[in-house]
């Protein structure tokens, strides 16, 4: 017997609030070998219910949903269901889709340019006790753990309540980086770059680039450069 024939079949439910892609999806799966899906949910709140009802091995789940995302509804079925694993299958590869994502106990991430044999390898992958992530993300991943060891780091507590990816936006600022730049460094949109600094001027009372740079030197956040 082949090492596919012997594989288990995965009972799959497949989450997207976007009608015509998650029937999409649920037609492509039904043409996969090793994999049978047993439901189909169009937001989180209704992919923990199904999880509850029919008990899937694996969730194919995207993560902008209305009433409750992937990411809440990951951490919830995680929690109350751990014997279902959660592959999350997006649009978006952002770090602020990627990572909160992987926090909340996705075993895999595919974006939905992925193939039917990529997608049947995570499912088999997370099945095993595997990662079942796209070589495209499997390099982000290590992207980021490498900017992480040359980055600056950041105070054990940010100043005036800013979070950690504020404080970065910060540092990069007081560097010299536009927000363009800053979007690129990070793998995150110039409107999410935009709506963190709007949040950093709020806490801080800051009211231009030029004063924080001053504010991240007055700080420590940075130091000048060396003679």
């Amino acid at each position: 017997m082949t090492e596919e024939a012997e594989r288990k079949t995965a009972r799959v439910v497949v989450a997207d609030d976007q009608t015509v892609v998650r029937e999409g999806i649920v037609m492509l799966l039904g043409l996969l070998p090793g994999i049978e899906v047993v439901g189909a949910a169009e937001d989180g709140e209704e992919a923990v219910r199904l999880v509850g009802e029919v008990a899937p091995d694996v969730v194919l789940m995207d993560l902008r949903m209305p009433r409750c995302d992937g990411v809440e509804a990951t951490r919830r079925i995680r929690k109350e269901h751990p014997g279902t694993q959660v592959v999350v299958l997006t649009t978006f590869a952002d770090d602020d889709s990627l990572f909160p994502a992987l926090a909340a106990g996705a075993r895999g991430y595919l974006t939905k340019d992925a193939g039917g044999e990529e997608i049947v390898r995570a499912v088999q992958s997370v099945l095993s006790g595997d990662a079942g992530l796209s070589p495209s993300i499997q390099r982000r991943l290590l992207e980021r753990l490498t900017e992480a060891d040359l980055r600056p780091t950041a105070p054990p507590e940010a100043p005036d309540g800013l979070t950690a990816r504020e404080t970065e936006v910060l540092i990069l600022i007081a560097e010299g980086l536009s927000n363009q730049e800053i979007a690129r460094r990070l793998h995150v949109s110039t409107a999410t770059v935009k709506t963190h600094i709007n949040n950093m001027f709020t806490k801080t009372g800051l009211k231009d680039r030029a004063q924080a740079v001053r504010y991240a030197y007055g700080k420590g956040l940075v130091r000048p450069p060396a003679d």
